[in-house]
Formats: structure tokens, C-alpha cells, sequence
């Protein structure tokens, strides 16, 4: 639709690679101003070829989330794209596993989203990436994983009451499988662990996909956080919206 606006500037952190790139990408094609961010600084370079603006960054670290602040100046939308994960059988998680997950994943994107946000204006958007794996932790390898997107729901909407009194709105997107190298790493590690072939794993994954057994790619997901970020859904909030192709319906 041609009276769909997106934001002028916005922040996607995780840009290297995955989601994160394809929603760089996106949101810059639409004509946004587009600072990508990651820790891997060779992994920017598609989004720096396509007219965005780069910072390296280690947003587990405040001094370094305060120079991405100082770097991106004023924005009006944020996508907390970054998130590590660690693939550890239950008996095996140690305190470090927890500790770093949670750094990135959980502390890292509730200060860039509060302290972001609380400097947006009026129709200004958040979005944050969480997981399905918030919802279902059957797959007990990512246990902490999951963990840190369930919390990712709880901030979303709390963030949502906190900010909508000044326009600004706050919502979640919960990937199922989608084709990243982060997925690729998952499958192998999660076989390994289990003693079974990855391919024959990666088949029996996919049969829980109910829209034609197939992983999503991070396009996919990318459209669905623009939507987000736009005026088309500017009376959405507060919500957690599965991109899974129906592996999850509730």
C-alpha cells in the first residue's frame, strides 16, 4: 500500500547475519534509515553495500550500549535482532551458559528497548525477537534459550503499558525455523547431543511445520517485523506474533 510509512531511522541490532540482515535490508529497500549493528564487523558488509550505516558493537556491554546510542542519535524504530544461543544438554547447562545467554538475549535488549524508547516520539515502534521456543521448550537442548525468550515476552508487554502513553509501541515476533546458520549450528549440535543423524533430524523438525513442512527464510520474518514497525499496524501492541508456518497454533 502506497500510504504504508516506515520508520525514517531505526536501529536493527544482530545485522550480520540471519533475520537480523534480511530486516536491515528490508527496511532499507522501504527507504529507511537503517544503523546496523553486530558484534561480527565482517558480517555487515551486505548491509553497509546497501546504503546502511554500521556499528560494531558488543550490546552485552553498557559502555558499548551507550556508544550506539551516542552513534545512532534520534531514532523512531528499534529492532532487537541480536541473541546468542547455546545448545547444552540439561545436566550439562553451567552457570556461565546461563549467564552469557541471558546477557544478550534478555539484559542487553530490555536497555536498548527502555532507554531507546523512552527518547522516541509519537508513532515510534519497537520490535523484539523472540522465539517459539518461548512457548515450547520441547527441545530441551536450548532449555536456556528458551529461558531468555519467554522473559523477552514479559518485557515486550510491559514495555508496551509503559510506553504507549506516548505513542510509541512495543511488540514481539517469535520465530519457528527459519534458514539461518544459527539454525544449521542448532541442528548438528542438537544430533550430536542425541546421537542421531542431523538430516533425519532436520526431516523430523520440519514435519512439526503445518504450512507445506518447510523452514521459513529470514525474509520471511524480516516482512512481518516491518509490518510491525509501520503505520499499518499502528494500533498494534503489546503482542507476540508467531512467524513459524503454524508449528505453534496457540
Amino acid at each position: 500500500m502506497s500510504d504504508v510509512t516506515y520508520p525514517k531511522r531505526v536501529v536493527v541490532t544482530g545485522a550480520a547475519s540471519g533475520i537480523g540482515k534480511a530486516t536491515a535490508l528490508i527496511l532499507r529497500a522501504r527507504g529507511s534509515e537503517v544503523v546496523a549493528v553486530d558484534v561480527n564487523e565482517a558480517g555487515l558488509a551486505a548491509a553497509a553495500a546497501a546504503g546502511c550505516e554500521t556499528v560494531v558493537c558488543d550490546i552485552a556491554q553498557e559502555d558499548e550500549r551507550a556508544r550506539l546510542h551516542a552513534a545512532a542519535g534520534e531514532v523512531d524504530g528499534l529492532v532487537n535482532g541480536a541473541g546468542i544461543i547455546r545448545v547444552v544438554a540439561i545436566p550439562d547447562v553451567t552457570d556461565a551458559d546461563w549467564d552469557a545467554i541471558f546477557a544478550v538475549n534478555v539484559k542487553a535488549l530490555f536497555f536498548l528497548a527502555r532507554d531507546f524508547g523512552l527518547r522516541m516520539g509519537e508513532g515510534a515502534a519497537i520490535v523484539n525477537v523472540a522465539s517459539v521456543s518461548a512457548k515450547d521448550n520441547s527441545t530441551t537442548e536450548v532449555l536456556p534459550y528458551g529461558s531468555s525468550k519467554a522473559a523477552v515476552h514479559a518485557i515486550t508487554r510491559g514495555l508496551a503499558n509503559h510506553l504507549g502513553p506516548a505513542g510509541v509501541r512495543v511488540n514481539a515476533v517469535l520465530p519457528g525455523i527459519i534458514d539461518t546458520p544459527m539454525q544449521d549450528n542448532l541442528v548438528v549440535d542438537i544430533a550430536a547431543i542425541r546421537g542421531v543423524d542431523p538430516a533425519a533430524l532436520h526431516r523430523q523438525r520440519l514435519q512439526t511445520i503445518a504450512l507445506q513442512n518447510r523452514a521459513g527464510s529470514p525474509e520471511d520474518t524480516a516482512d512481518v517485523i516491518a509490518f510491525l514497525l509501520s503505520s499499518a499496524a499502528r494500533y498494534v501492541t503489546g503482542q507476540a506474533l508467531a512467524v513459524d508456518g503454524g508449528q505453534i497454533m496457540q
